[in-house]
Formats: C-alpha cells, sequence, structure tokens
C-alpha cells in the first residue's frame, strides 16, 4: 500500500493496478487505521476463497487427532503449529502481496499482536493462530470437538415462530383498550 502526501490535509492510499485510490485525513493514526482495514478486508475475501478453506480444512482434517484437552501440550504441536504458519500463513501471505503493494506480513502481524485486545471475530481468531500458541490449539481442539460430535447444539432451545401468527395480528392482544 504505498502512501503519498497529496495538497492539503489528506494522504492518497493506493490500493494497486487494478483498485482506486482512497484519500484519508493527514493524520498518521488515520493512514494506519485505514491500511489495517483494507488489509483486513482483503484478509476476509481470502480466507472465505476456496483455495485458503481446502488448505486449512485439509491441514486440520490430517492432524486433529493428535490434539487433546490437557494443560500439557506434546512436543508435535510445535512442530505442526510451525507447519501451519508455513503453509497458511504463506498463502495469506503471498495472496496479500499480489493485492497490496509493499505489503510486509512482519509488520502486520506486529500490529495484530499490538490490537488484539480490541480485535474480534472469526478473522481475528485465524489471524492469531499464527503467532498465539493457545489461539492455535483452541483451534484444533474446537475442530476435533465438533468432529466427535461433542459441541452444544442450541438448536435445540430455539423457538421460531412466524411474525403472522403473533397474538397482536389476531387482535388479541388488548393495550388497556376495552
Amino acid at each position: 500500500m504505498m502512501m503519498s502526501n497529496s495538497p492539503g490535509d489528506f494522504h492518497c492510499l493506493s490500493l494497486g493496478e487494478d483498485q482506486e485510490e482512497l484519500f484519508t485525513e493527514n493524520s498518521n493514526s488515520n493512514v494506519v487505521d485505514t491500511q489495517f482495514d483494507i488489509i483486513i478486508g482483503y484478509i476476509e475475501d481470502i480466507i472465505m476463497e476456496e483455495k485458503f478453506q481446502t488448505l486449512q480444512n485439509s491441514f486440520l482434517e490430517r492432524f486433529y487427532k493428535e490434539f487433546e484437552e490437557t494443560e500439557e501440550n506434546k512436543f508435535i504441536y510445535t512442530d505442526i503449529h510451525k507447519e501451519y504458519v508455513n503453509v497458511l500463513e504463506k498463502c495469506l501471505e503471498d495472496e496479500l502481496s499480489m493485492r497490496v503493494p509493499d505489503f510486509s506480513m512482519i509488520e502486520f502481524t506486529k500490529q495484530i499482536i499490538e490490537r488484539k485486545s480490541e480485535l474480534d471475530g472469526e478473522i481475528f481468531e485465524i489471524l492469531l493462530t499464527f503467532s498465539d500458541f493457545v489461539a492455535f490449539k483452541d483451534m484444533f481442539l474446537d475442530y476435533r470437538a465438533a468432529k466427535e460430535g461433542k459441541t452444544v447444539d442450541l438448536s435445540t432451545g430455539l423457538t421460531i415462530t412466524s411474525y403472522s401468527e403473533m397474538p397482536c395480528d389476531r387482535g388479541e392482544i388488548n393495550f388497556g383498550q376495552n
């Protein structure tokens, strides 16, 4: 992502050949935040693409039986994590490098770690699995629980009622009127 000064109080963010330019107020925090948000948008796209989904699912499928819900970690977890980072982070970095000129995964990872407490959602959980071993292990434990049918099914406690069947539609509710 290239930044160049434009006349006045704005920065121009060039997003590459096929992308539009964005103009943001001339404030380092605004520029950094805008760059970060743009990259997160690209990551959302990449993670939803079949290529990334296939890589991640095949990796989870290949190793999920190695992970157990215990306090103690096996030595093999470290090797699996290294391979996961090499394969999936590399895929993500390659895709981002094609979409964002001068993209640096090292710098972006630093931003993720700095913003860890303010980030929420599945995208950030996936990103944290690259740098946070506990998040990585939790991902495998969740996958294993789902594969083995050990997850809680909340759908049995939900009741959906058609709006047209509501008592107020049938004139059955009296709001203090006689």
